[in-house]
């Protein structure tokens, strides 16, 4: 049985799993016929106490130690981040080493220079841990859906913000409650704002759509939109109309060329991806072949991510003469202008409790060329004079949507544009 000599670039909580697991086996050499040794593994401080299976004369602070060994034919990156990550990824792959990374923020910003250096030095650079988690979704997107056109993706990745809009759906909490008790439970940073304003989901799916449409979008060319805005009652009024509310990542092929977008989206009830709850991911992938697939699990965590990056450990040892293709689409594809997305729209403003309200409301609106498809007058003050009027609309463009938010905002009628959320359409469910 062949022995792969492994080097580790950090070890934190996911770089200690990965260490852990390889050194308790648990059947994993004999299933996969491949003997995995974490050789080297660099470390900020040495000195530091860490349960990693590991002895104290493998680690070392010099990240370089690791990607110059020349016995290590493997690389695991864990460190996160986009620097020093991509320079010691860089020189591992040019160094003639095989490179598996969890990293999202790398892939997402400079995923494009590595897989070309990786394809340049024949080398591997696998990446399945990145998105989802334990949930095998690259893999299933080049390999299993290879005959597919893949024609769009919508997924829930970031568990954060799903372990939030649970609860608030559920509980009828704040968001600020629900936020506070996040963080102190483990769920959420002290600083929220990688999840909650939607970055983290942001790079995972620019790495979708890499991989899937081979586009490689810049990061800051993709429309994104966080949770703070979604209130409780966004919830209650949501569920009234047949709705729930996710934060959602997508990447649809469209006639202006690939949509990428992320932000809050009301879902229909009756679709899986409404069901989703707590810190769990879900992935839904259409093909053209295949039609809709669902995959969902454990989107992050030490032991499900470490699932992911040794997946991709053991593809490499067992096959290093094959080099993984850098995508699984052709990059035919522009990247399109959320101006240019079409989906219907769930408003809600609090207005002025008296007649001609919804006239001038409905004039905006129809003004630039939306057609209301339902209005609810919900919660009035009678003290303050104003109530909350929710409206449903038909499809229309974004564009349009935005000049009309602004026009809205601007009435007299409406003291608050309170909030504006994307409806996902799903045609069976509409």
């Amino acid at each position: 049985m062949r022995t792969v000599k492994i080097g580790l670039l950090g070890l934190g909580v996911v770089g200690s799993a990965v260490s852990r697991a390889i050194s308790s086996d648990r059947g994993m050499a004999d299933r996969s016929g491949v003997k995995l040794e974490v050789s080297k593994a660099a470390v900020r401080d040495v000195s530091k106490p860490r349960d990693a299976s590991l002895p104290q004369s493998a680690l070392t602070s010099n990240p370089q130690d690791v990607v110059s060994d020349p016995d290590i034919e493997i690389v695991i990156e864990v460190m996160g981040g986009e620097n020093p990550a991509f320079e010691l990824i860089t020189s591992a792959l040019e160094s003639g080493k095989h490179v598996v990374t969890a990293n999202k923020e790398v892939l997402a910003k400079r995923g494009g220079e590595l897989l070309a250096t990786a394809q340049q030095q024949g080398t591997q650079l696998l990446y399945e841990a990145s998105v989802g988690g334990g949930i095998p979704v690259l893999d299933a997107i080049e390999n299993d859906l290879a005959a597919n056109q893949i024609n769009s993706i919508r997924a829930i990745i970031n568990g954060t913000t799903n372990y939030i809009l649970t609860r608030m759906s559920s509980e009828g909490a704040a968001y600020a409650d629900v936020l506070a008790d996040a963080q102190r439970l483990g769920y959420a940073e002290a600083d929220p704002t990688a999840d909650v304003d939607g970055f983290d989901a942001l790079y995972k799916i620019v790495i979708l759509g890499q991989l899937a449409f081979g586009v490689s979008a810049p990061v800051d060319a993709v429309y994104r939109e966080g949770i703070r805005k979604v209130d409780a009652k966004d919830f209650r009024y949501a569920d009234e109309l047949g709705f729930t509310i996710k934060l959602i990542g997508a990447a649809q092929r469209t006639a202006d060329g690939l949509m990428l977008r992320v932000h809050p989206s009301l879902v229909p009830v009756g679709v899986p991806m409404a069901s989703v709850s707590g810190a769990l991911n879900m992935v839904e992938i259409e093909g053209d072949l295949v039609g809709a697939l669902w995959l969902q699990g454990p989107g992050a965590g030490p032991e499900p991510t470490a699932s992911a990056v040794l997946g991709d450990v053991l593809s490499v040892a067992r096959s290093t003469a094959d080099t993984a293709p850098a995508t699984a689409g052709a990059a035919e594809l522009e990247l399109a202008e959320m101006g240019s997305h079409r989906c219907r729209y769930y408003i809600r403003m609090t207005a002025a409790d008296r007649s001609g309200v919804l006239a001038q409301v409905a004039q905006v609106l129809g003004d630039a060329d939306i057609s209301i498809r339902s209005v609810i007058q919900m919660d009035t003050n009678e003290s303050e004079g104003v109530a909350d009027l929710v409206i449903m609309t038909h499809s229309a463009l974004e564009a349009n949507m935005q000049e009309a938010a602004d026009r809205l905002s601007g009435l007299d009628v409406v003291v608050e544009l309170d909030n504006l959320i994307r409806v996902e359409s799903y045609d069976h469910a509409d």
